[in-house]
């Protein structure tokens, strides 16, 4: 997908919603660049760009509709034939039991022949908006890009207001 600008690479099981979160992200206004499988290529050391197979290029599987053309049912500008990746997003059925990072401090990576993509782990469970959540990790994704962190700067807000209090 081509989120805001980003090449974004949702991997996930089978079923857990990817491809109904593309259709949803291009809905929106986002680019669809393949579904399932995923051709990719590098070029120098910290590039890796995203492409579809040649034979099931803008097609997509919708469950319950089969196969759909994205090209044909939203027109030109809803598709693009590759993309500079820039961000990995893992999409996994909620577990209770497993520890999951609430505040945003962790900054993950994934390698793709070699180069080290951020990456961001997303649980999923129903009632949850993936869409929205891929698109608003993209936009906090490139603020990061850009030098601003909200975790961090809440963390360091609060650090120096604990500090305050102590010296009364």
């Amino acid at each position: 997908m081509d989120v805001i600008g980003v090449g974004v690479v949702l991997m996930g099981p089978s079923g857990a919603g990817k491809s109904e979160c593309a259709l949803d992200l291009v809905l929106r206004g986002h680019r669809f660049i393949a579904d399932d499988v995923i051709h990719v290529e590098k070029f120098g050391p910290e590039t890796v760009v995203g492409q579809g197979s040649d034979l099931t290029e803008h097609h997509m599987e919708i469950r319950g509709l089969g196969i759909i053309n994205i090209r044909d049912l939203f027109g030109l500008t809803a598709t693009s034939q590759k993309k500079k990746l820039g961000l990995v997003i893992r999409i996994e059925e909620w577990d209770p039991n497993k520890e999951y990072d609430r505040l945003g401090l962790q900054d993950d990576t994934v390698k793709i022949l070699g180069v080290s993509l951020p990456a961001l782990l997303i649980p999923i469970s129903p009632g949850r908006n993936l869409a929205t959540i891929v698109e608003v990790a993209v936009r906090n994704h490139l603020l990061k890009l850009l030098g601003v962190h909200s975790a961090r700067e809440l963390v360091a807000k609060q650090s120096r207001k604990a500090g305050e209090g102590k010296g009364r």
